[in-house]
């Protein structure tokens, strides 16, 4: 019976996680399929890009908040019996993992979507909240100064591992401290185009206020 429970509660992760936010918005408001245009990712940064910073900020909102209630349906499992309090921690992982997977995959607009990094940080926010709150803030910094999301984001990934090196914000499951090394290495791998263009001076900008 656990099993099924689980199975279903999986399901449910990815099914939240695949909504395509980006595709629906520019669609529904827009007539806009916003795959078609700029980088051809279904995300926040390139509903920026496409359809500027109002709709950008409502996707990334809404994404976020699917990593974070995908993460968070851990504690219905527990609740449920299915799984044991001290288990938590790993099936916040793992129903996180699965919704960042439907982002990237999502089942309802033929598996293409975006690369995950909103609905990774909605997921950082159900599974570490003081580190995922410095991390975000990491990110907007960064953004403000360099105006680059691809270098922000990568920022504020490798800086979650390092933040749980110190001893204020060491966590006691050393599953999640592999957990924050593969989100550094995952962000940085799917952003590799990023960092080619970052290289070569040509990847695009975005001004959260006002604009060159």
């Amino acid at each position: 019976m656990e099993w099924m429970i689980i199975a279903g509660v999986v399901l449910a992760a990815y099914l939240i996680g695949a909504v395509p936010t980006a595709v629906w918005v520019g669609k529904k408001f827009y007539g806009i399929d916003v795959r078609q245009h700029g980088s051809g990712n279904a995300g926040a940064t390139n509903t920026f890009r496409v359809l500027g910073k109002k709709p950008g900020a409502l996707v990334m909102a809404v994404d976020i908040f699917k990593g974070w209630a995908a993460t968070s349906l851990a504690y219905l499992l527990v609740q449920w019996g299915a799984v044991t309090p001290d288990q938590l921690i790993l099936f916040k992982i793992i129903l996180g993992a699965v919704a960042v997977v439907g982002h990237i995959f999502p089942v309802y607009v033929g598996f293409k979507g975006g690369k995950g990094v909103a609905t990774l940080m909605g997921m950082v926010l159900g599974v570490h909240l003081t580190a995922a709150l410095i991390c975000l803030g990491i990110f907007l910094v960064v953004l403000l100064i360099t105006h680059y999301v691809s270098l922000s984001s990568m920022t504020a990934a490798v800086c979650f591992p390092l933040l749980l090196l110190l001893p204020s914000f060491r966590p006691e499951e050393p599953m999640l401290f592999v957990f924050a090394i593969l989100i550094a290495l995952m962000v940085i791998w799917t952003h590799r185009k990023n960092i080619t263009r970052l290289l070569q001076g040509v990847e695009s900008k975005i001004y959260l206020f006002g604009k060159k």
